[in-house]
């Protein structure tokens, strides 16, 4: 229904219709919970990740991104990372040129985040590394490794997007389309899981530290 009623009536109509239907409370929603706060590193791009540090400097240097940069990259790290939806929609209307709060506020909210819980989009927009090396070209010039799901030089998307599953399961796990990516979880082996964890608490705590990651 999402995709028929967009496709339909188009995209900017349909966000125009949820952004007036919704506000004011629409700005304050928070449904998975999200409470981090946003990395330095969204304004700066110091970061090893290539794909976040291009898109960020591409955005400082351009006022602009591309669709994909901004929801695959930048909006996955941090649906994945569970930034809090007041601060990332701060970014998204300052950084970009054409952002209005019209258009931004429930495509970030909605699209990006979830926080809306499902009201714009039938599933959140989360994805591990794989996607983003089929999609672009980052992955073959960064620190990390794309095709190492957990450890030290592992991309942080792959162990992320399973821990946020994991945070979130409570919450997601009755959602129809994304059923096949909570049975691989559950049948995951738990020495995988506690990697998983491992991963996802080392990378946290350098975030929270300030370190460079």
């Amino acid at each position: 229904m999402e995709g028929f009623i967009r496709q339909i009536l188009g995209w900017r109509e349909f966000v125009r219709g949820i952004y007036w239907l919704q506000m004011p409370d629409y700005e304050r929603t928070n449904y998975l919970l999200a409470e981090r706060r946003l990395p330095d590193f969204f304004w700066t791009g110091q970061t090893k990740m290539n794909c976040l540090r291009q898109c960020i400097l591409e955005t400082k240097q351009n006022a602009y991104a591309h669709h994909i940069q901004r929801l695959m990259v930048l909006g996955n790290f941090a649906l994945l990372a569970g930034l809090t939806p007041n601060e990332v929609n701060e970014w998204y209307l300052i950084v970009y040129a054409d952002a209005y709060q019209w258009v931004e506020l429930p495509n970030v909210t909605g699209m990006i985040l979830f926080a809306d819980g499902g009201m714009l989009a039938s599933k959140p927009y989360a994805a591990s590394g794989a996607y983003i090396n089929k999609m672009s070209n980052y992955c073959g010039n960064c620190s990390y490794k794309v095709s190492h799901k957990n450890g030290k030089d592992a991309c942080p998307f792959n162990y992320l997007y399973w821990d946020f599953l994991g945070r979130n399961r409570e919450k997601l796990k009755g959602n129809a389309r994304m059923g096949m990516m909570y049975k691989t979880l559950e049948k995951m082996p738990e020495e995988k899981k506690e990697a998983i964890a491992s991963d996802s608490a080392r990378f946290f705590k350098a975030l929270h530290a300030g370190d460079c990651i």
